[in-house]
């Protein structure tokens, strides 16, 4: 039996917030998160997991940023939403209620805004929530840090790209492991 604490293939979901082009020249290291989201990505998709984009007045801030499109399978919601949490939007909600989700695997940015608000709104709700700390970011890292601080402070589970793909798949015998361990290469 796993610890409780452990990503468990059935019920995890990846939530993409906001990750859009507006943000590229705003956050210094935005190639590099939208790099490893990408991964995230293509792993859950490897794996067969869900996965869930938002985006935030896609109108004023554009679209999901390239690296990250390219990779998504065309069944993959992309969610618009107007409020900073995710959770506002009832599109979001429902579409983790119809994927039976237990626990949400979350990145995106900015961390102290629209991630901050979504992972607290979503443990409200009952939710097991994963933050990648490799796959989030901020215009500024004090706001970055404040955010993460926060959200660990309240619950959310720490967690890594690298970290949820292998308790996802928990075995080197697993029949995707081989396919996962060349993303994360």
């Amino acid at each position: 039996m796993a610890h409780p604490k452990i990503l468990e293939s059935e019920g995890a979901v990846l939530v993409v917030v906001d990750v859009q082009e507006a943000f590229r020249t705003a956050i210094p290291d935005f190639a590099l998160i939208a790099s490893r989201i990408s991964v995230a990505v293509r792993g859950f998709e490897t794996l067969g997991l869900p996965v869930i984009v938002t985006e935030q007045y896609p109108k004023g801030l554009g679209r999901t940023a390239e690296e990250i499109t390219f990779v998504l399978e065309e069944h993959v919601p992309v969610i618009e939403k107007s409020t900073f949490s995710s959770c506002g939007a009832e599109a979001f909600i429902d579409q983790l209620t119809a994927l039976g989700a237990k626990q949400v695997v979350l990145c995106g940015v900015e961390t102290h805004v629209c991630v901050n608000q979504t992972a607290h709104d979503l443990m409200t709700r009952g939710f097991e929530v994963h933050l990648l700390s490799d796959s989030v970011s901020s215009r500024f890292d004090h706001d970055k840090e404040a955010g993460i601080a926060k959200m660990y402070a309240n619950g959310v589970v720490p967690s890594s790209t690298e970290m949820a793909l292998f308790e996802l798949m928990r075995d080197s015998k697993h029949e995707k492991f081989r396919e996962v361990q060349e993303l994360i290469k």
